[in-house]
């Protein structure tokens, strides 16, 4: 028998009752569903559904910009099923990364990374901002207060487990990074819960040390194409799993090259509870510049945290190989002399074969950029590995235009999407089925390249706009970064030539950004 039963609070009617619990702090909320059995169900009426919550705060002082947030993303009912933090280079990662999980618990999935600008909501005036450092992760000798700052997002996902997998690395001789083992503990993890070896979408975030296009190359191949993939290439960070058997700080055997959060359908979620979709959209920022290039002789320079490729080319068509020099000198004349103004890559599609463990090798066509670092009277000089003779390559330039049209593409896709969210009785985005109540947004993930920002459009919030016009009101947070990771299927316009049908798959970005929208729509039964 419930207590109070006749009086006081137990003459609250439901929708009075839920009201109450809806205005709680999340500790006082999670209290409260302990009282009785009518609290606990009004409780779970009020959190049934996904939420995103998420804050920025840019206090110089590293303890209070952390109880801001934290502070922020639980002054309303929710029970963290995962949290990303991102911070400024002058705030203590490690430190960071304890006040939090003991402020949220050791159960919830982390990942605590350093960040060359925050994305978000001020916890305090709750005034959008994109707050750009844009500074090496190693660069000490910064000004004070520029690179003091935290963006906090903590989710509630019903109908999703959610953990944090690490991507290994030996540290005895020859130290290797241990990619299909990472690959294969994704689809592990996701089959034990779902049913289903590919989950419905990762966030990944790898080291600056470590070499992610292979990783990523993987990936793809082991994902069906309806996981989402999106991150940050290269960071530095640290993670907690809520399974402590992947938790590896202190290992004497393994180091740690990247880390995955993955959210899998949950085959026992609760009858009623609806469907969770990613959906994500991708604002690049480069433009390719000059004809077809093949590589024509290659050389692999430096050790892993310093790899770079020497290269000579052919044009397309023609016998002469090009050095550096004269590769250059033909794009700026391309460029109209002004290599000063733009950050130079060049695009390599590369038809490579790939396979996970035993499984059956499949040819996959990606298309792979690498950072332009000079060029002298023998060779051009990039950055990373993995090009070879004869794979075909164009320059490619950042460009603000090509970045504010790609925006406006991206917010013509997000407008898109609700339309098929309001008719989505004839029309279906991403398998969502008929019925039920109307598909909701919950809120929005971000990473964009560090290069961007005002300084790069001539006014602020550009990157952000597509979502914040679209969805105002819902949470939007995320990072600039260096690398942005973004799982896409490129169109014959945007890579050298070839069919749409044979268009190379890119998963890794520069002076780009990446959107992840989450969205929700509710089983029959629950409406």
């Amino acid at each position: 028998m419930e207590r109070g039963r006749g009086g006081g609070v137990a003459l609250l009617s439901e929708d009075l009752l839920q009201n109450i619990l809806s205005r709680l702090p999340a500790l006082s909320f999670a209290n409260a569903g302990c009282v009785s059995r009518s609290w606990r169900r009004a409780a779970g009426a009020v959190l049934s559904r996904p939420k995103l919550a998420s804050a920025i705060s840019l206090n110089p002082s590293f303890q209070d910009a952390v109880k801001e947030v934290l502070d922020s993303v639980l002054s309303r009912p929710i029970r963290p099923h995962f949290a990303i933090a991102c911070i400024g280079l002058k705030f203590n990662l490690e430190r960071t990364h304890k006040l939090i999980t003991k402020k949220l618990g050791s159960a919830t999935p982390l990942i605590t990374s350093v960040a060359r600008g925050i994305i978000g909501s001020d916890a305090i005036s709750r005034e959008f901002k994109e707050v750009k450092w844009g500074v090496d992760i190693e660069d000490f000798n910064l000004p004070a207060n520029k690179d003091r700052g935290i963006v906090l997002i903590v989710g509630f996902m019903p109908g999703l487990k959610v953990d944090a997998i690490p991507l290994l690395r030996e540290l005895e001789e020859p130290g290797i990074s241990l990619i299909d083992k990472f690959v294969m503990d994704i689809r592990n993890y996701s089959a034990a819960v779902s049913g289903c070896t590919s989950p419905t979408g990762i966030v990944m975030f790898g080291d600056k040390h470590a070499d992610m296009k292979p990783v990523l190359e993987k990936m793809d191949y082991a994902m069906s194409k309806e996981t989402v993939i999106l991150g940050e290439e290269s960071g530095h960070f640290i993670y907690r799993s809520g399974d402590d058997s992947r938790n590896i700080s202190g290992s004497l055997k393994n180091s740690c090259d990247g880390v995955a959060l993955v959210f899998a359908r949950d085959n026992d979620k609760p009858q009623g509870v609806g469907e969770t979709q990613f959906h994500v959209a991708l604002s690049t920022g480069v433009v390719p510049v000059g004809p077809t290039h093949k590589a024509a002789s290659v050389k692999v320079k430096g050790d892993r945290s310093e790899r770079s490729t020497w290269l000579t080319a052919r044009k397309e068509g023609l016998k002469e190989a090009l050095d550096g020099e004269r590769l250059l000198h033909d794009i700026y004349d391309e460029m109209e002399n002004e290599n000063a103004s733009h950050d130079l890559y060049i695009g390599v599609t590369k038809r490579r074969k790939c396979s996970i463990g035993s499984e059956k090798v499949r040819w996959v066509t990606t298309l792979e950029f690498h950072d332009v670092l000079g060029g002298d009277e023998e060779y051009l000089f990039v950055d990373g590995v993995g090009i070879k003779t004869g794979d075909p390559f164009r320059f490619y330039r950042s460009d603000s235009d090509t970045a504010l049209s790609s925006c406006r593409r991206v917010s013509e896709e997000f407008r898109n999407l609700k339309q098929a969210w309001t008719h989505k009785n004839s029309y279906h985005f991403r398998g969502v089925a008929d019925g039920g109540d109307k598909t909701e947004v919950c809120g929005g993930i971000i990473f964009s390249c560090y290069g961007r920002g005002d300084s790069f459009f001539g006014r602020a919030n550009v990157d952000s706009s597509p979502f914040l016009e679209n969805f105002p009101g819902f949470p939007l947070a995320g990072i600039m970064c260096g690398g942005e990771i973004g799982r896409v299927h490129l169109s014959s316009a945007d890579h050298q030539g070839g069919q749409e049908e044979s268009s190379p798959r890119s998963y890794l970005h520069y002076y780009s950004t990446v959107y992840l929208v989450m969205s929700y729509t509710p089983s029959p039964l629950e409406s």
